[in-house]
């Protein structure tokens, strides 16, 4: 079986615990305004692979993977798009190595097709881009349904999960929308961590590239008040809900 795949890195030190090969799958159905990876979008493009061609890749590093309690991380594009390949990978890893194995995405998925891959799953990084189903239309181009479905899908199974959010001033500023968010979080099992990335504009240049219009030009990164303003909203939802 073969993947599209659009690029790897070979020592990731952000998408898990250690460090990490990450591995970036071809195609996403997502359009963030704030993508730095538009190039992953379409499901046509990329470089075929086999699991061993992966695995061999992988092999070299091993040590350092080891050494450090890293692992394997299956990002995007939407890695789920391709669920069956990167399960046979994840098994492949497991069976030859013991490796640990992370699923890096925004949920955008029928929760019963990737039964198979969240079994070969160690962790999850969930990526929820906004709480407000109308603005998460607007910022990502599709419905908050399935990503909430999927979250509520790992909680029941208690798989283990990083909650992530891309934070962009003037869309994620909204008092009642980050309270909100973390309402959510609250009703949510297995959550270990939960992190703020902040909006950069590091990928334009990509945007440029592919003769595309920028949705966020002239947008600044969020200053670092707001960013703790952001965990202060959060974690008071999330508060709220367990108390009740």
């Amino acid at each position: 079986m073969n993947g599209r795949i659009h690029s790897l890195e070979t020592f990731g030190t952000v998408d898990g615990p250690g460090i990490r090969f990450v591995l970036f799958m071809q195609g996403c159905a997502l359009q963030c305004q704030y993508c730095h990876n538009p190039d992953t979008w379409d499901t046509t493009k990329g470089t075929s692979m086999s699991v061993e061609e992966v695995a061999a890749e992988i092999e070299p590093y091993l040590s350092y993977y080891n050494a450090s309690g890293g692992g394997l991380t299956v990002s995007g594009g939407e890695p789920t798009l391709q669920a069956p390949f990167v399960a046979e990978l994840f098994r492949e890893v497991k069976r030859r190595w013991g490796m640990h194995t992370t699923l890096d995405t925004n949920g955008f998925c029928e929760a019963e097709r990737a039964e198979e891959l969240l079994d070969a799953t160690d962790l999850v990084l969930l990526d929820i881009k906004h709480i407000d189903p109308n603005k998460h239309l607007a910022l990502t181009g599709q419905k908050i349904d399935r990503t909430l479905k999927f979250a509520r899908r790992l909680s029941e199974s208690g798989k283990k999960m990083w909650i992530r959010l891309v934070y962009v001033p003037g869309i994620h500023n909204d008092e009642r929308d980050l309270i909100a968010y973390g309402e959510l979080l609250g009703t949510l099992n297995g959550i270990e961590k939960f992190e703020i990335l902040p909006y950069h504009q590091m990928g334009v240049y990509k945007w440029e590239q592919l003769g595309k219009a920028y949705p966020l030009a002239g947008v600044p990164s969020p200053a670092d008040e707001e960013i703790a303003r952001a965990y202060r909203l959060i974690e008071q939802g999330r508060q709220a809900v367990k108390t009740i």
